[in-house]
């Protein structure tokens, strides 16, 4: 698969087979996404593995679709609103390498923003210097979606003089 073929055929997951992922394979996807690139090499992320209990406390409506593995991904305090922002950024660049590295090895992701509620923040126990990015649901799909439509980039391009 070439990357473009990665980044076209890649689809959030919201419903997740049982199987286990293998340790060895998961770490060898957050390895790969740690090349993201990242302000200063600061390499602002941070990684929460979620287990049963906090799982049930985040209460989900769909409980991630069931899949095998969450991960709370966070973005380390800045001592200023740039470098925070630059950290977010950073952050989510992570996440997308995490993504298209799982989609390639036939595993899928399902990106939710719970955690960066105020109850998300308190069931992962996240202090108020930090950002939750996101809830990451990790397994293989059960199914997949099909691709929506995109908007012409032609049609999100200004030039300027």
């Amino acid at each position: 698969m070439t990357i473009i073929d990665t980044i076209q055929t890649r689809r959030t997951i919201k419903a997740f087979r049982p199987d286990p992922i293998k340790e060895e394979e998961l770490n060898t996807w957050l390895e790969a996404a740690s090349y993201a690139p990242n302000h200063r090499m600061n390499e602002p992320w941070e990684l929460l593995f979620i287990g049963p209990q906090t799982r049930a406390a985040l209460n989900h409506k769909t409980d991630f679709g069931g899949a095998p593995v969450l991960i709370g991904v966070l973005s380390k305090s800045a001592a200023t609103t740039m470098e925070r922002e630059e950290n977010i950024m950073a952050v989510s660049c992570y996440i997308q390498n995490f993504m298209l590295a799982a989609h390639e090895a036939g595993a899928g992701v399902f990106w939710s923003s719970l955690g960066g509620t105020a109850k998300g923040r308190e069931v992962l126990g996240v202090p108020e210097e930090q950002d939750v990015i996101a809830v990451l649901a990790v397994g293989y799909p059960s199914e997949v979606p099909a691709a929506k439509q995109r908007t012409p980039m032609t049609d999100k391009i200004t030039y300027l003089p």
